[in-house]
């Protein structure tokens, strides 16, 4: 029982803080009558001292509400609330950004298969016109090796299989009087190599000439191989540029068969590849700015080089996605998206990472002269539409409908425009 009474003697002299700062700002004209209770010396001593209590805290709160040590950090001057609950009215430039979750990588993904050979003979024990075997696998590259045009991607049975540049895939050997596309590739690529000039061998062409095959012997000794002067099937893998090498999938010194993947690539180019929401597709084009934030904060400037017009969804299974008919219904799969490339201006800032998620900021629209302010400014009006929290001169309140433009969702402004709002004008800023 004594122990009972004193624990709750100590409880009636504790000081709740939300009471005292309650007391501060809607009982303080009632405190006397904490004094018409008290009818002992001692009771009117702790009334007063948490009449002091109240006077420190509310004096406290005040002097918070002046300075506002919690305010936004890197406050922007333009546009931006000052600790009293205002913002000014500012005319200035204002961007409309769209940020999206992305990833860092690299352009393109090729797969290097060994080609059918006539040449080659039926495999050993094998019936004729069964599977045939190309040989025996005697170089392969590194992993993140990069093969340029004219240099060995791997080799068999001693014999170099060159890289060359072109997008239409080794289908059949090349040989003095022949046309078509894969000559037309064949013409350009040995004139880059410097195994033929453009005077003597027109890199427009797609016949196989003379000087084609003159040229193809440079190579071909440049390569250690038998210079015929024609171009046999397997020699050569054709891919749309530099081949930077992910995975190998053969074994070095295993016989291979055509038809058999030996290794997969990349270009060597840094790509940003963004699944937009296909809702989205009207506010990105090809040319827009955008800026990468990099997994270290760092952030990049970019440009969007492709914006998809195909609409995928991912698979319910909760696969990576698969090629839809053009459909936008997500059904049980998810949102739809649109892939958008994006290029870094600067590929070497992207770092050395195969993959990273990133952030893209994108630059959708801009706008000159605009009447600003932040997007908190606004108030939502019953009949519908907007206003803003107009402060007068003579320290008068009045709201005033206003229009909207652009939003710059990362710095929270937005473009407003109303018949008689200027720059320089004072608007609330309601606080939380």
């Amino acid at each position: 029982m004594q122990l009972a009474a004193a624990e709750q003697r100590r409880r009636s002299r504790t000081v709740n803080l939300s009471d005292v700062r309650t007391r501060a700002t809607a009982e303080l004209p009632s405190a006397p009558t904490l004094y018409s209770e008290g009818r002992r010396q001692n009771r009117r001593g702790r009334a007063a001292a948490a009449g002091v209590v109240v006077i420190l805290v509310a004096g406290t709160a005040a002097a918070l509400w002046v300075t506002d040590p919690f305010g936004r950090p890197n406050a922007t001057p333009a546009a931006s609330a000052d600790p009293t609950g205002f913002a000014t009215v500012t005319e200035q430039s204002l961007s409309s950004q769209t940020q999206v979750n992305a990833t860092l990588g690299y352009a393109g993904s090729y797969s290097v298969v060994v080609p059918p050979s006539a040449s080659a003979p039926p495999a050993a024990g094998g019936p004729t016109g069964g599977s045939q075997v190309a040989g025996t696998l005697t170089a392969l590259p590194e992993l993140g090796q990069v093969v340029h045009q004219g240099q060995q991607l791997y080799s068999i049975d001693g014999t170099p299989v060159v890289l060359m540049y072109g997008s239409t895939p080794a289908y059949r050997g090349l040989s003095r009087g022949m046309t078509g596309a894969d000559v037309g590739q064949l013409n350009p690529d040995l004139v880059s190599l410097g195994d033929a000039t453009s005077k003597a061998l027109d890199p427009s062409s797609d016949y196989f000439s003379a000087a084609t095959a003159n040229a193809l012997k440079k190579l071909q000794a440049n390569l250690g191989v038998d210079q015929t002067g024609s171009l046999a099937l397997g020699r050569a893998v054709f891919l749309p540029t530099a081949a930077r090498v992910t995975s190998v999938l053969a074994t070095l010194g295993a016989p291979v068969e055509p038809g058999a993947t030996v290794l997969q690539a990349t270009s060597e180019t840094r790509a940003v590849i963004v699944q937009l929401d296909a809702t989205q597709q009207s506010e990105v084009k090809v040319g827009d700015h955008v800026t990468i934030t990099l997994p270290d904060n760092q952030t990049t400037p970019g440009v969007v080089t492709f914006v998809g017009t195909v609409a995928t969804s991912p698979s319910s299974g909760g696969g990576s996605g698969s090629s839809g008919s053009g459909s936008s219904s997500g059904g049980s799969g998810g949102t739809p998206t649109i892939p958008v490339d994006v290029t870094p201006s600067d590929p070497t800032a992207t770092g050395t990472l195969d993959q990273a998620p990133v952030t893209v900021t994108i630059t959708t629209g801009t706008v000159n002269d605009a009447l600003v302010v932040p997007v908190d400014a606004l108030l939502a009006q019953s009949t519908g539409g907007y206003a803003v929290e107009v402060v007068g001169a003579d320290g008068s309140h009045r709201l005033m409908p206003v229009s909207l433009g652009l939003f710059d969702d990362a710095a929270g402004l937005v473009q407003v425009t109303a018949s008689t709002l200027t720059a320089g004008e004072r608007v609330v800023i309601p606080l939380l």
